[in-house]
């Protein structure tokens, strides 16, 4: 967290305020926000440059200076940026800012400290272990049924994994495979022409979904540039919603731990998988159908 929508409402955002302006210095508060073993060179390099593009690849933000100088900003789990006058009172969490011209500032507050910023002349090598966008022309259901059956790995772990798709996190790839009516420790080697077709367009509309609303913010730390927070919490139909009745059956939704990470299911909507090694992942998972959110209010 932030996943693809909230970084996708992060560009555009930033986009209007951003472009075309001109960076009069980098502050940095925490040095290890820049990954860069000569921070003072960066800070000589953006000095006086004008930002002509922010785009979005993945979880990444990729703010360019010119034709060859990229900063690559990852929010991580944390990560907020956003445009105020100079005069403002500085955060207490932020890590690094650019100071702007008309007496602005671009600040990076990060609580937890895991944002990275890259000052790069090859974004492109920087991100090219990352698998295809899920909103963009390469990503469609043909694509998507011939990379699964290429794989022999549980879904919900392998939709996780950057390199195969980039972009999803824990909460659209619960959504999306609760939409596709796919359990997640279902073998994606298993997974027919047809079934992959309904999981290509769960993706898509979840994403397409989350991205109308600005996102989720389902905790303190995600809000938008503008300072507000996303909305597509309000229409989980089961991530953070164990224990309660799942919007199309009725049935308690179950939390299971997969891969160290929650994970968010139907019983009744996504079958389990019957393969003898599934069967044991989720008998021996931690799985729970006591509410999420009760759990989090007693402890």
């Amino acid at each position: 967290m932030p996943e693809l929508p909230e970084v996708e409402t992060v560009a555009r955002q930033l986009r209007p305020a951003l472009v075309g302006s001109r960076v009069r210095a980098l502050e940095l508060a925490w040095s290890r926000t820049l990954v860069e073993d000569s921070p003072g060179r960066c800070a000589h390099e953006i000095s006086g440059r004008r930002c002509t593009a922010i785009d979005r690849r993945a979880k990444y933000l990729l703010l360019r200076f010119g034709a060859d100088r990229t900063l690559l900003v990852h929010l991580r789990m944390t990560g907020r940026l956003s445009v105020r006058a100079e005069r403002e009172p500085v955060g207490a969490w932020r890590r690094a800012a650019l100071l702007l011209d008309r007496a602005r500032r671009l600040d990076f507050d990060d609580p937890r400290k895991f944002g990275r910023w890259i000052w790069t002349a090859s974004p492109e090598r920087e991100l090219a272990q990352l698998g295809p966008e899920p909103l963009g022309s390469a990503f469609d259901a043909a694509w998507l049924h011939a990379a699964l059956r290429a794989r022999r790995a549980r879904l919900k772990p392998l939709l996780l994994d950057q390199s195969f798709l980039a972009g999803l996190g824990n909460i659209y790839v619960d959504e999306a495979l609760h939409r596709a009516r796919l359990h997640p420790l279902r073998s994606s080697d298993s997974v027919a022409a047809a079934e992959a077709e309904a999981l290509h367009r769960a993706i898509v509309e979840v994403l397409s979904e989350a991205i109308e609303r600005e996102g989720s913010s389902f905790d303190v730390f995600y809000r938008t540039p503008a300072g507000e927070p996303g909305s597509f919490q309000d229409s989980f139909r089961v991530y953070d919603r164990a224990g309660e009745p799942c919007v199309a059956c009725g049935a308690a939704i179950v939390r299971l731990e997969v891969g160290q990470r929650g994970t968010h299911f139907c019983p009744r909507c996504q079958k389990p998988p019957r393969a003898r090694r599934a069967r044991s992942a989720l008998s021996s998972g931690t799985a729970s159908r006591g509410s999420a959110r009760a759990r989090r209010s007693n402890s």
